[in-house]
């Protein structure tokens, strides 16, 4: 059984090496969100890490088109986020989780953030990525992404979600059960 679930989180070759080259092309488009980083050791931890390689497919497949922005120097990882202009289209009218989904009488979505981002092997964004992804550029200026919420507001039924409108970030509440076609998530990857 292991060696199913583990063979299915990996690319084919020519799959994953057309990964590589889209992804080796927006690193080399986009040198101000990774300075100081060289693409040959990013695709050498990428290239060691195949699961690493099946999930940033996910983020790919579904629009987030992923990018290197920054190196965790305690960790030795480097750090992926979506970096669409706007919420990745392939995971947008959804709500938060999956009791949110769950409490919806009518009209439920065919999924929730928190439990696809599972499912890719990824996280969403924090409040504190989302604005440093802000500060690489103007995202979301058009739709919003959930973001991680605290315990005690989902708790109370509520979610947080963040946009960039005017000039700056907001981050909002709504209900965990709402969703919009606007609205997805962006995620992140440690490799």
């Amino acid at each position: 059984m292991n060696n199913m679930v583990s063979s299915k989180k990996q690319l084919a070759p020519a799959q994953g090496a057309a990964l590589l080259n889209t992804l080796k092309s927006r690193f080399q488009k986009n040198p101000d969100r990774h300075k100081g980083l060289v693409w040959s050791k990013v695709q050498a931890k990428l290239e060691a890490n195949p699961e690493k390689l099946w999930s940033l497919n996910e983020m790919e497949r579904t629009g987030g088109e992923p990018d290197v922005v920054g190196y965790d120097d305690k960790t030795g990882e480097y750090l992926f986020f979506d970096c669409s202009a706007e919420s990745p289209k392939g995971r947008r009218s959804v709500c938060y989780d999956w009791d949110a989904q769950e409490s919806r009488k009518e009209h439920k979505p065919a999924n929730n953030a928190i439990d696809m981002a599972a499912a890719m092997g990824v996280q969403l964004l924090t409040e504190e990525q989302y604005r440093a992804l802000q500060q690489l550029g103007n995202f979301d200026m058009k739709t919003s992404s959930w973001i991680i919420t605290p315990a005690a507001i989902r708790e109370l039924g509520g979610a947080l979600f963040a946009d960039f409108r005017y000039g700056n970030v907001f981050v909002y509440h709504n209900g965990a059960q709402s969703y919009y076609a606007a609205r997805g998530f962006r995620a992140s990857l440690r490799v």
